[in-house]
């Protein structure tokens, strides 16, 4: 299991240099590593936005977890911020947790924090100090979405919905796949391209 506390967050966060825009356009290619439908999801414990640190193995211990991999400066990502608020509101009652997790390298904690309260983010934000859970589930833009069961297994990965814009959206992905895992049945799509922007690594 992948752990990193607040103190090691810290001293990396004094280290490493803040990028500018220009130069967060630069990144490195996903790690081959990936979360596959009908596979266990990999374990993590990362700090949160919150102030306290969150595991994946508390996350979904009720009905199932929600895994969102979100930035501050995507527009596209951005786009997505009321719709994620609404979606965790709405599915927090039926037993739903869903967490945010920001792999950026330029995306710095105290950002990270105002952005959640900004956006009245019901849910934490967890900082992915030198994109390791990125790497580990193979998520390369923001927003991207893993479903994962109450036993640990990712039953849907992608998109969100099928349009940046609210207003145009036909297909509801993220929605059906959580009416289906509490039904107790398999989302009919199981897999839809997420689309957005790169997470832009160390």
């Amino acid at each position: 299991m992948l752990h990193t506390d607040s103190r090691g967050w810290i001293r990396r966060s004094l280290v490493l240099p803040i990028a500018c825009l220009a130069a967060a356009a630069v990144f490195a290619a996903a790690a081959p590593g990936s979360a596959e439908v009908g596979k266990p999801a990999p374990d993590f414990t990362l700090p949160g936005s919150d102030g306290s640190s969150h595991a994946l193995a508390d996350l979904r211990s009720s009905h199932g977890a929600v895994v969102i991999f979100v930035s501050t400066r995507c527009p596209v990502s951005n786009a997505y911020n009321e719709r994620m608020a609404n979606l965790a509101e709405a599915y927090a009652s039926k037993g739903i947790r869903f967490v945010g997790i920001n792999s950026n390298k330029a995306e710095q904690p105290e950002e990270i924090a105002e952005h959640a309260r900004k956006n009245q983010w019901s849910f934490p934000v967890l900082k992915d100090a030198g994109n390791k859970v990125a790497d580990l589930y193979g998520a390369t833009v923001t927003p991207e979405v893993f479903v994962v069961d109450p036993s640990g297994v990712v039953r849907y990965h992608g998109r969100i919905d099928d349009s940046q814009d609210a207003a145009a959206v036909k297909t509801r992905d993220l929605d059906e796949a959580l009416d289906a895992l509490l039904a107790g049945r398999e989302p009919a799509r199981k897999e839809a391209k997420a689309f957005g922007c790169s997470i832009k690594r160390g």
